[in-house]
């Protein structure tokens, strides 16, 4: 009798042991933002499974795919996100945009790709500050690690550098018969096949986000910069939006994703051909 009553005993406490971290990590993660109810790792998931810009764009407003959660007008209905590519030269500005109203639209997000080599490209998403509260940057993320082979404790980790070049849509960009993708679905006009449908609390919706940040991690280095000053002049943003992230800056400490901490020795480029370029990062 007693060895089961202490059997219940350790089995709840295992249950608060268990739920205690996963409500201060729905706590850690709520910034107050409007991009809390957008997820950029799965907005890169979706991108990489896409064989066009199109059906990219279809995927991002598809309910199921619990990537987009954004009411920005706060109508009580989820917005619909265009996108719109910027292409010049070999780079490619992929904005992610929502109209809050007949006259304003806001920015969300934006993919930037670009080639670095014959068969060699690499992306970064960029969380727009007035929605995310700061600059957000995401990109595909693979570590390996290695033993310094003395036994010892000590680990080195390898920070890679996906190379995308093998991403359907990435290929599909770069071909020769690409037609710039401009969505044409704007204001009061909208897909036959789309129904809006009432935002979810942030922590039902939260939960569907965690799956992706094991591939997808924020950093604070801006390396696809040639894409970047090709989006930057063309940047659009709501004022409506705007005034909002203000308001929400005066009253918190602005932390936000790019907050998370994290440690990486090397930075490696993986191409067809192997890995090259290491650079030491901290």
């Amino acid at each position: 009798m007693i060895q089961k009553i202490f059997v219940k005993i350790s089995c709840a406490l295992l249950v608060v042991l268990f739920a205690v971290p996963a409500m201060a990590q729905t706590e850690v993660d709520s910034t107050g933002f409007p991009g809390d109810n957008f997820s950029l790792e799965g907005a890169l998931e979706l991108f990489k499974k896409s064989q066009s810009l199109e059906e990219f764009e279809k995927a991002l407003n598809a309910e199921d795919n619990n990537v987009n959660n954004l009411d920005l007008n706060e109508d009580g209905q989820v917005d619909y996100v265009r996108v719109v590519d910027n292409m010049e030269d070999d780079v490619h500005a992929i904005v992610l945009q929502v109209y809050v109203n007949e006259k304003e639209i806001q920015d969300v997000a934006v993919i930037e790709l670009e080639k670095t080599g014959p068969e060699e490209a690499m992306l970064q998403i960029i969380g727009d500050e007035d929605v995310y509260g700061e600059q957000t940057i995401v990109e595909p993320y693979e570590e390996e690690f290695s033993r310094d082979g003395k036994g010892g404790p000590h680990v080195d980790f390898e920070r890679v550098i996906v190379n995308v070049w093998v991403w359907p849509c990435v290929r599909f960009v770069y071909s020769p018969s690409y037609v710039v993708w401009v969505s044409p679905w704007r204001w009061a006009y909208y897909p036959p096949w789309w129904r809006p449908w009432r935002p979810r609390p942030f922590h039902v919706f939260v939960v569907h986000t965690h799956p992706w940040r094991r591939h997808y991690h924020v950093v604070n280095v801006h390396r696809v910069t040639r894409a970047h000053r090709v989006y930057a002049p063309r940047r659009t943003y709501s004022h409506t939006v705007r005034t909002r992230t203000t308001t929400v800056r005066k009253t918190r400490t602005v932390k936000g994703k790019a907050g998370v901490s994290k440690t990486t020795t090397k930075t490696t480029v993986k191409t067809p051909r192997g890995k090259v370029s290491k650079t030491t990062t901290t």
